[in-house]
């Protein structure tokens, strides 16, 4: 069984926000789209298992834990052993920024943890520490721990930003080489910052395409996950990320997200459509009236930006 939205899109992945908090206090975070107010209702661990075991049941194949940081949760382990033993799921991945991860990468990949996305802007330490907050060490550290506990792929996220990183893309496709994760090189989004941020710092990715194009071997299109092009250069696979808010990515989005206060969020650009699910598991809903909102939540799902004939 998968669901279907009103355009024929499946529902496949669900990221879930385990935690608003983060150690690290970077200016260009989205956090998931979630209004950064502070959050009234975290999740117990058995109710994020839960919600993952209806989704599982409703055809979602993979999903991936955010924040804020997941690995502030101290009942981090049980949260992913939970969500792993699920019979159906095909994929549990992490998003991190990486400085919390070297004492517990093992113990994560040991309980069914599969892969994991490392956020890393920089592998430059002044630079890093300036749109961070943290210490680059300690990223480095938890990059190194997530290869050899053999999370694979290990994906390192470096937005780029006009004036900040983007003449260290060469730097972090080499560092990638050497460490053997995949880059992915993502464009800001102006979701979550003020215009006058997103306006100094956005740096359009085609230049860094036409790059790659010349450097790669071949260059492959992954389509669920909307057509984004990966470029097979010597030694290194390099993926381009470019805005959500486009056509391109709408037509093919198969996801939705779950915040970190228990609601279903059919569309990271809207916050207008949020469906409770929180409360309802607390006030004792049984399965089938939760996999009904779940239901009522992806007939809500909707491209954000509507082209003709989708």
């Amino acid at each position: 069984m998968v669901l279907l939205d009103h355009y024929g899109r499946p529902l496949l992945n669900l990221r879930i926000a385990l935690t608003k908090p983060c150690n690290l206090h970077c200016s260009y975070c989205h956090g998931e789209g979630e209004y950064k107010n502070a959050v009234k209702a975290e999740m117990t661990a058995q109710e994020i298992i839960r919600i993952a075991k209806i989704a599982v049941k409703l055809g979602v194949s993979r999903i991936k834990l955010t924040g804020g940081e997941p690995l502030m949760r101290k009942d981090i382990l049980q949260i992913v052993r939970g969500i792993a033993e699920i019979p159906g799921l095909e994929e549990l991945s992490m998003t991190t920024n990486g400085t919390l991860l070297a004492p517990i990468a093992k113990d994560l990949r040991a309980n069914g943890l599969k892969r994991v996305n490392i956020s890393l802007p920089t592998i430059n330490r002044d630079t890093y520490c300036k749109l961070t907050g943290g210490r680059l060490e300690d990223a480095l550290k938890g990059v190194e721990a997530a290869v050899e506990a053999e999370l694979n792929p290990v994906k390192l996220n470096m937005l780029v930003l006009q004036g900040v990183n983007d003449s260290q893309v060469n730097d972090m496709i080499d560092f990638a080489r050497q460490t053997g994760a995949i880059l992915q090189l993502i464009e800001l989004e102006p979701i979550n910052i003020s215009m006058e941020y997103y306006k100094a710092h956005h740096k359009p990715l085609e230049d860094y395409e036409e790059m790659l194009r010349q450097r790669a071997l071949y260059v492959e299109s992954r389509r669920y996950m909307q057509n984004r092009r990966v470029y097979r250069l010597p030694g290194v696979s390099v993926e381009v990320v470019h805005p959500i808010e486009n056509t391109e990515f709408c037509r093919y989005c198969t996801r939705m997200r779950v915040t970190s206060d228990g609601k279903l969020k059919p569309c990271l650009m809207r916050n207008d459509n949020l469906v409770d699910i929180l409360a309802p598991m607390r006030n004792g809903a049984s399965e089938r009236e939760l996999m009904e909102i779940f239901k009522l939540a992806n007939e809500m799902r909707q491209p954000y930006n509507l082209e003709e004939g989708l």
